[in-house]
């Protein structure tokens, strides 16, 4: 029997393009640690369809390791980490809202 590990659902905006996660009461959040963290695999493969079904709002749905942060769920692997701080290509969109951190 394998261990689950706790996800998150992200995705691509289809109209801006920023990355975006699921949360828990069906909202598409810019920001990390408001996505539900889900720690069933069946639970998990539920929500992943729920977002494949939004294919007028989102691009490229999929489960992404994650856990449980002080604020809320946190990427556990450097790729999820890099995606939560936007394009790397010049400031604009979440970039400017990190400006001053």
């Amino acid at each position: 029997m394998s261990r689950f590990t706790p996800k998150v659902v992200t995705a691509n905006d289809l109209r801006i393009g920023d990355v975006i996660y699921l949360t828990a009461d069906d909202r598409w959040s810019r920001h990390h640690h408001e996505a539900e963290l889900i720690e069933d695999e069946a639970h998990a493969q539920l929500r992943l369809l729920h977002a494949a079904a939004q294919r007028n709002l989102v691009v490229g749905p999929y489960l992404a390791d994650a856990k449980q942060g002080p604020n809320g769920p946190e990427p556990t692997h450097f790729r999820e980490a890099f995606r939560t701080r936007g394009p790397s290509n010049y400031a604009h969109g979440k970039q400017v809202d990190f400006a001053h951190v």
